[in-house]
């Protein structure tokens, strides 16, 4: 395999020249901030729907500390009145680019549930205030941008570009949407963690270099007019073969990105617009890097959830920055090409960006505002990136990667010690280590040569890796150094833990439930039946039950009366109304009431909205002809899907009788201990207007299993018997 070059330390660039203005106690917001720094413009203007909050865990001040510690004037434009291009104009015109961002979270997911409704909140704005950002914020926002200053470049960035950097479904409109390049009339996008992109592009802005003469750096997203000669062409229905996702691969061996039958490929009548025929002797010669894969053009993908599926399928075969390739998708008369994910940050380039001046507060035009977010991170510590779990659900691995990156302990540690010494409301208590996940802190494939050539989805899944290292030793070893800090009484754990994981490492499961649980402990099985969980990705309930007794096995040795919370998902792809009805059997049963319920959310570009759109199971072979999984969409099913999770709160249960006489189980109504939901609906407890509008349904459940009917003339004193009962009215 061609080695992947090795890239630049991002510490490594010469400063700009504006390194002499020094460092700001906080990113300037307005020009009054930036005239007490001495600087007459900014060089790059960062644009976010969060609020600004000098913090490493968000995503604008992480991005805005790297590029002023590149020695580069940054302004931030935080939550602008999207109305007009005032607030555009407010820091004047950025030297370099304007850097856009929906924030943190995606504009569409902060604002609407996954019915959705509109959130009564956002936990990313000055007290917790809805509204405060646009719809796709990323378009609305670079819109004004090009509004306010014509000639200044645009770059877009952030999770929520990441995730629509090809043609993409939409779950809230209920179609295939263009690439946000074009959609937002950026000039570049940078998807994933952005560091290595963004220091790259500015230096060379800074050069001279024209925006559109940047062609070529890992993680971005660009125009091209035409392939180069030089490039070798597949086509994605080259890769998109017959075979099994699992079977065994000899990982030093080329592979497809995927494994799916060729059938629907014809249906792209545009995937052979741009083909350079070479000889075989001359594609040997061209290295790999220069390998261009062809995807289906966005006109051809939008109206066919076959060819979609198939497209998603290739992509999530790219994504290893040890051997993906260039992905380019045709849109009208533009290609829009994908450069392969960047290079992971190394230790000491992690701890470099970690350790940059944040002063872990929010800007100080929020006076004394909460902000919820913040709130719940403030004594938090990020200590790791990336997840290989593959979740087909989530959108981790599709922003951040398979590849975990670590920092060192020291940074960590020192992290911890400023918090304690600066933050003025610490009271002791570290509220989490962590990141996506809890435990995957340095561990990686125990082969670097087959980390790089390696194109399983999961590293968990359907079982762990044999090629995976799972010592959990060095997290071991940070968690009682953390602990042993002067001025620490408490470090909690709160980052989702990756059980399968953790049951490998009984040691470690020992050191988290002695000394970092504090009462309860948040775990994500998911679901509790084989199939809606093989569509997950995730491990059965074997697993869980393993760590369960482990829980409580060192639980009961500490001392400590603790509990396990299980968060499940209601509505996910593959899921029936039988599987939710065992689910919910399985929490009475084990006494569970679930407060808050998830239900599936079909986020841009993960594998699982794949199979939402196209109703067929992406981790398998993708055909017209392949079978149909079940795919929860109707507002009335997910609506049912959710209430088996909460089948102990009484406005559920007038639909799960009805729900459960139609499934023919009408033995699990009663008022038993083995019954699921009760014969009577409590006074009070049924949503009136779900009893206004079926009243001929309630009454039918009442006399079928009462036994009696409610009179036509209450209070007439009317006799009814019945075989079951007597009573008077």
């Amino acid at each position: 395999m061609t080695a992947i070059p090795t890239p630049p330390n991002l510490f490594s660039y010469r400063k700009h020249w504006a390194h002499r203005f020094g460092t700001a106690t906080e990113l300037p917001m307005s020009r009054a901030e930036m005239e007490v720094l001495g600087w007459d413009s900014c060089d790059i203007i960062l644009v976010t729907g969060d609020a600004y909050i000098d913090h490493p865990s968000f995503g604008m001040a992480l991005i805005g500390r790297l590029l002023e510690a590149q020695g580069f004037r940054v302004g931030i434009i935080s939550q602008p009145d999207w109305s007009n291009v005032q607030d555009f104009r407010s820091l004047g015109k950025p030297n370099l680019f304007f850097g856009v961002t929906g924030g943190n979270m995606d504009s569409m997911v902060n604002r609407y549930t996954s019915d959705k409704k509109i959130r009564s909140n956002d936990a990313y704005t000055p007290d917790g205030t809805a509204g405060k950002r646009p719809d796709r914020a990323v378009n609305v926002y670079s819109h004004r941008c090009r509004e306010a200053y014509k000639e200044i470049p645009i770059i877009i960035g952030g999770i929520e570009a990441s995730l629509r950097r090809i043609a993409h479904y939409d779950y809230w409109s209920d179609r295939v949407r263009k690439s946000v390049l074009l959609d937002s009339k950026a000039d570049l996008l940078v998807y994933g963690n952005a560091e290595r992109q963004i220091v790259e592009i500015a230096h060379r802005l800074a050069s001279g270099e024209k925006v559109n003469e940047i062609h070529g750096i890992r993680g971005t997203v660009h125009f091209v007019k035409e392939i180069p000669a030089h490039c070798a062409i597949k086509y994605s229905t080259e890769l998109d073969k017959p075979g099994a996702v699992f079977v065994p691969q000899d990982p030093y061996q080329e592979q497809p990105a995927c494994a799916t039958e060729a059938e629907g490929s014809s249906a792209d009548s545009n995937s052979n617009e741009h083909v350079i025929h070479l000889s075989p002797a001359l594609q040997k010669k061209i290295m790999r890097e220069n390998t261009v894969i062809i995807l289906p053009s966005y006109e051809s993908v939008k109206d066919d959830p076959i060819l979609y599926a198939h497209t998603s399928r290739v992509m999530h075969g790219e994504t290893n920055p040890g051997n993906a390739r260039t992905l380019v998708q045709k849109h009208a008369n533009r290609l829009v090409w994908i450069n392969p994910p960047p290079i992971p940050l190394t230790t000491p380039e992690m701890d470099g960006v970690f350790d940059l001046p944040y002063s872990r507060l929010p800007h100080k035009i929020y006076g004394k505002a909460n902000i919820p977010a913040f709130e719940m991170i403030q004594h938090s510590v990020n200590i790791m990136r990336g997840c290989f779990g593959g979740c087909t659900f989530c959108s981790i691995t599709e922003h951040e990667g398979r590849i975990i990156q670590s920092r060192s302990e020291d940074s960590i540690i020192r992290e911890i010690e400023n918090i304690r010494d600066t933050s003025p409301n610490f009271t002791g208590h570290i509220s989490d280590l962590g990141g996506p996940t809890a435990n995957m802190y340095r561990l990686a494939c125990k082969d670097p040569e087959i980390e790089r050539a390696c194109r399983k989805p999961s590293c968990v899944y359907p079982g762990i890796c044999s090629n995976l290292n799972t010592d959990h030793s060095s997290l071991i070893k940070l968690y009682r150094r953390a602990r042993a800090l002067p001025g620490i009484k408490k470090i909690f754990i709160a980052s989702g833990l990756r059980y399968d994981l953790a049951v490998e490492s009984p040691e470690y499961v020992k050191e988290l439930v002695t000394h970092h649980v504090g009462g309860y402990l948040k775990i994500a099985p998911e679901h509790t039946e084989t199939g809606p969980l093989s569509k997950m990705m995730k491990p059965g309930m074997g697993t869980y039950d393993r760590f369960k007794q482990m829980f409580e096995q060192y639980s009961k040795e500490a001392g400590k009366e603790q509990y396990l919370i299980p968060y499940f998902i209601a509505a996910h792809p593959g899921t029936t109304d039988e599987d939710m009805l065992n689910l919910a059997v399985w929490l009475k049963t084990n006494g569970f009431r679930a407060d808050q319920v998830q239900a599936f959310l079909p986020s841009p570009m993960s594998i699982a909205t794949a199979m939402y759109h196209s109703g067929k199971d992406t981790l398998r072979k993708v055909s017209r002809s392949a079978p149909d999984i079940s795919i929860p969409k109707s507002v009335k099913q997910r609506r049912l899907h959710k209430a088996f999770l909460r089948y102990h709160d009484p406005k559920n249960w007038p639909l799960l009788r009805e729900a459960l006489q139609n499934m023919g189980r009408s033995d699990l109504i009663g008022n038993g201990k083995k019954h699921l939901i009760p014969l009577f609906q409590p006074k009070g407890t049924l949503d009136p207007a779900q009893a206004n509008a079926q009243p001929e349904k309630v009454q039918a459940f009442k006399t079928k299993y009462t036994g009696f009917k409610t009179p036509q003339k209450p209070h007439q004193g009317k006799r009814v018997v019945t075989q079951k009962n007597k009573r008077i009215r």
